[in-house]
């Protein structure tokens, strides 16, 4: 089992950039893929990146592919999630998210354990 934390969201200029963190609570944090998600309002719980336990696999959505670079690092049990280009689409609320299954889970069911959100926030 695994805690996970989001920080990083806040206010940002279109174009801008943010860093997302998610600390995970422990050694088994490493076992794990670690995904992003996203929710708009009124949309579901979007996909947005997931990458395998080691870090040299990855897997990104069509939305944020070329803008959004995921990367872990288990000497501190942390996930990240840098956003560059920004766009008003991407204001949402994102979640880091582990799971016990599969390589590169790209589905919110594959999921076992989820942070609380962090609010991003993109102005024009």
């Amino acid at each position: 089992q695994v805690q996970l934390v989001e920080s990083g969201g806040g206010l940002v200029q279109a174009g801008g950039s943010l860093r997302l963190s998610c600390q995970g609570s422990g050694r088994t944090f490493i076992d794990y893929p670690v995904g992003w998600f996203r929710q708009r309002p009124g949309k579901e719980r979007e996909f947005v990146a997931t990458i395998n336990q080691s870090g040299q696999r990855t897997y990104y959505a069509d939305s944020v592919k070329g803008r959004f670079t995921i990367s872990r690092d288990n000497t501190r049990y942390t996930g990240y999630l840098q956003m560059d280009k920004l766009t008003l689409e991407d204001a949402a609320v994102y979640y880091c998210a582990a799971s016990r299954r599969g390589i590169l889970p790209a589905r919110r069911y594959e999921y076992d354990y989820w942070g609380q959100g962090t609010q991003v926030t993109v102005s024009s």
